[in-house]
């Protein structure tokens, strides 16, 4: 459907040049030969754009401007004027009119103002949607604080809302920073237990000697320096949920532990003679590929599968990219608080590229992209060049292989492989080109002839 667009200005010269050209550009125009004509026609029909002369005889453009507010809306107002002055430009804005153009303009200009004023407004839509759709996920048709409408993740978190109603002991796998620990808690949050504890750790970042007084507590006596009991992290977790993250690193001795604990409900201190009862859920995470290291004797059968009586597969951002566009507005409303910003939203330009991104790093790298961004950026709206280089050197790196895959020349692909790899290197080196020289095994004088050779910056 064509755009609708009101000129109005006093001058049938004007009106005329500025319909015709607009017309071949795709609008359907309307006139209106001063303020008046233009209210009327406003109060009548709804206009996606105005553009208005400031001077005008009976009623100015401004008048007609401060008038028309109740009529026009969210109508994207533009002013011209042959007597522009910074002054005027900014009475425009503040008035509700989005840009300014001084005439004597080129075409040109008018049409490049138009396009920047869809694209405002088609950003503006688009936010709409996202805000309305995080607003549900927040108010709990989502899956607690997950953010994600793919299908993947509906089923997904679907499945995870049956789960939660019962004490079944579940796994969670997936690549780092998927947010296993979230959908963990979402879990937690949607069962009986929600009002009780839920608590963490993580069985790869304690050391091997300390991990059973951690996991089970100890009384006092039971080794030097223990002069008071402690309860270890199962016993805090009673009535409450106990997440396990990174289960595959625990050691195989207390894999034997926790098997036992998983199959009695029991856990021993370190240094007492009886056993404890203990009520915790179970929920364990990781991102290694359990039934490999059953095989591989790093992990124990008869664990695994005591473990794995549900299992929810958290997939990688890269396969389920329609998730990006959601998750960023989600973490620009959530920085906007914690950087004391006002970004809107992202450009198209810079959306493309995250979109092309590999995102190895998963939903916790795309925070980090975006934090970072909106830390560089001047505008409201990040803009492709706030992004950083990682992002912007990948999707070239794709975009040169691509091409060169697309001829049989294999000149054309070593070229465009070499060109891929010494861009990879400086990155890496952040711009050392000595250092990237040994990273290609490259001498010093052909790298930089290949730089030279391949334009690159």
């Amino acid at each position: 459907m064509k755009k609708k667009l009101l000129v109005v200005d006093d001058e049938a010269n004007m009106r005329h040049m500025l319909g015709a050209m607009l017309s071949r550009s795709g609008y359907a125009v309307d006139q209106a030969e001063n303020g008046e004509a233009a209210l009327k026609a406003v109060s009548e029909k709804q206009f996606d754009f105005i553009l208005c002369d400031v001077r005008m005889p009976e009623m100015d453009g401004m008048e007609f401007l401060e008038r028309a507010t109740a009529y026009i809306g969210d109508t994207t107002v533009i002013m011209m004027s042959a007597y522009g002055t910074v002054d005027l430009a900014l009475q425009a804005m503040k008035a509700g009119a989005y840009d300014y153009i001084s005439k004597p303009f080129k075409s040109d200009e008018v049409l490049l103002t138009l396009k920047k004023a869809e694209e405002r407004e088609a950003l503006k839509t688009e936010n709409i949607q996202l805000k309305t759709t995080l607003k549900k996920i927040q108010l709990g048709e989502g899956f607690e604080k997950m953010v994600g409408s793919s299908e993947i993740m509906t089923n997904l978190f679907n499945i995870a809302k049956k789960i939660a109603s019962y004490d079944t002991t579940v796994l969670i796998t997936g690549e780092s920073g998927t947010g296993k620990e979230l959908l963990a808690k979402g879990i937690h949050c949607s069962s009986p237990r929600h009002s009780q504890d839920f608590l963490a750790i993580n069985c790869g970042s304690i050391p091997e000697h300390l991990i059973e007084s951690e996991l089970f507590g100890f009384v006092k006596g039971a080794f030097t320096g223990a002069d008071k009991s402690k309860k270890g992290i199962f016993a805090e977790a009673d009535k409450g949920t106990l997440f396990l993250d990174e289960i595959g690193e625990l050691p195989l001795a207390m894999q034997v532990k926790l098997l036992r604990v998983l199959q009695e409900n029991e856990i021993r201190p370190v240094g007492a003679n009886r056993q404890e009862k203990i009520d915790a859920r179970i929920i364990a995470a990781t991102s290694r590929d359990l039934q490999q290291a059953v095989k591989d004797g790093d992990f124990r059968e008869d664990l695994y599968y005591r473990l794995n009586v549900m299992h929810l597969h958290i997939p990688p951002l890269r396969s389920r990219v329609s998730d990006i566009h959601l998750l960023c507005q989600h973490f620009i409303s959530k920085l906007n608080v914690k950087l004391h910003l006002n970004v809107e939203g992202i450009s198209n330009e810079a959306m493309a590229l995250l979109l092309q991104y590999d995102w190895p790093g998963n939903v916790r790298e795309l925070e980090n992209v975006v934090e970072r961004s909106m830390i560089m950026t001047g505008d409201k709206v990040l803009m492709k060049g706030d992004l950083p280089n990682v992002v912007h050197l990948e999707s070239s790196t794709s975009a040169d292989i691509e091409d060169a895959l697309d001829s049989f020349s294999l000149k054309k692909a070593r070229c465009s492989v070499e060109a891929v790899l010494i861009r990879k290197a400086l990155d890496a080196t952040k711009g050392n080109k000595s250092k990237a020289a040994e990273l290609l095994e490259l001498s010093y004088p052909s790298l930089l002839s290949k730089i030279k050779k391949y334009r690159i910056k």
